[in-house]
């Protein structure tokens, strides 16, 4: 969903999800719709997410992010990603292309870190993840991810992938490095919080 890009790049977002299987959409809407029939505001672990941007790449793919108030999407600290993809695919398709571009990413991003947990039982999966870039002094922006795959029918019933996502961000090398620090003990938490959330249900 949100494309492997460097922060420079006019983009939303470092991380990587699901842009390899809808590579040929062409952008439709990019500012602060509520496409999914999500308005928010979204609670995860007692804060709230309003909408702040969305996009409508192709007639079957939507991505919203949600921000704490006061944050804006060109330089958050936390966000949450709401996307959805209904062209058939599965939930273990998007994590293989997800887990594919980071790795292609490796070569040019030494921080990036994964994990994939997945629950059979559930028809889910959860990808955890680190990536990196540098801004135009050099400096590190560090970025860590935890998307939960879904499996998802729009209203029509067309299958898909529904994806619900978490995201830290830290700017600066001694800010990148404290929030890696921080990991260690925060991802446990996170991780547990984002399989047992309820996730949203868009409007018919």
């Amino acid at each position: 969903m949100a494309a492997t890009r460097s922060i420079s790049r006019p983009a939303r977002h470092l991380g990587t999800a699901l842009v390899a299987l809808v590579l040929t959409a062409t952008s439709a809407l990019a500012q602060a719709t509520d496409v999914l029939g999500i308005p928010g505001p979204i609670d995860f672990e007692g804060d709230a997410y309003r909408l702040a941007w969305s996009a409508q790449p192709s007639a079957t793919y939507i991505k919203q992010e949600y921000l704490p108030d006061g944050q804006r999407a060109e330089r958050y600290d936390q966000m949450i990603l709401v996307e959805t993809v209904t062209s058939g695919i599965t939930v273990m398709d998007a994590v293989r292309a997800q887990v594919a571009m980071l790795n292609q990413r490796k070569a040019t991003d030494p921080l990036v870190n994964m994990d994939v947990i997945q629950n059979e039982a559930a028809g889910e999966a959860l990808l955890d993840f680190i990536v990196s870039s540098k801004d135009t002094d050099g400096q590190y922006i560090v970025e860590w991810n935890a998307y939960r795959y879904a499996r998802y029918s729009d209203a029509g019933g067309k299958p898909g992938v529904m994806l619900f996502g978490i995201s830290r961000r830290a700017y600066g090398n001694a800010a990148a490095k404290d929030l890696l620090t921080q990991l260690k003990a925060l991802r446990p938490g996170r991780v547990k919080a984002l399989t047992q959330v309820r996730l949203p249900r868009p409007a018919p």
